[in-house]
């Protein structure tokens, strides 16, 4: 059997190994993944931190999952298509966001699951909400902030599925 990897991508203003990052990474071994967290703290240009993605994962054998919270998400999202991610999992993501590239409409070709609170005061949830309508993502909405710390249990719940139902056959997720 090949590797597995989870590839997590951090925030804006946070750091490689924060408080959902660790507690996912957690879930994400116990599953059979081995677990990475890229370091983009100093790389502020977005398409940057999407080039240190790619870099970082290009010479990783196996599967890949990402994972990204905030302008991690939008990393993620940006990097899965050319990295042939086998998922993507996104929390409360910086997708529309003014000054970002603009995203790609349509359906990924992998499966993705969107987390977002309903009390986001950074990105507003109606961005997920679009998201997920135009490319018929899995999205989940919760009652948090942007952090989504107090809901940090019932994501790892949420990201324990999701990577159970990956290697289910398509037909019954």
């Amino acid at each position: 059997m090949s590797k597995r990897y989870v590839v997590f991508s951090h925030g804006k203003d946070s750091g490689p190994w924060g408080t959902k990052i660790t507690a996912l990474a957690e879930t994400a071994r116990s599953e059979g993944y081995e677990v990475e967290s890229v370091d983009y703290r100093g790389i502020d240009s977005p398409a940057d931190r999407v080039t240190r993605l790619a870099d970082f994962c290009k010479d990783l054998p196996g599967e890949l999952v990402l994972v990204g919270s905030s302008l991690g998400g939008f990393v993620s999202l940006m990097a899965a298509p050319p990295l042939h991610a086998r998922g993507l999992f996104l929390m409360a993501p910086a997708l529309y966001v003014p000054g970002l590239p603009q995203l790609r409409t349509g359906r990924l070709d992998c499966p993705v699951t969107v987390v977002h609170g309903w009390r986001d005061e950074v990105v507003p949830c109606e961005d997920s909400v679009r998201f997920a309508k135009t490319s018929r993502a899995q999205l989940h909405l919760l009652d948090g902030d942007h952090g989504l710390h107090d809901q940090l249990r019932f994501i790892r719940y949420l990201f324990e599925h999701f990577l159970i139902a990956l290697d289910l056959p398509q037909a019954l997720v």
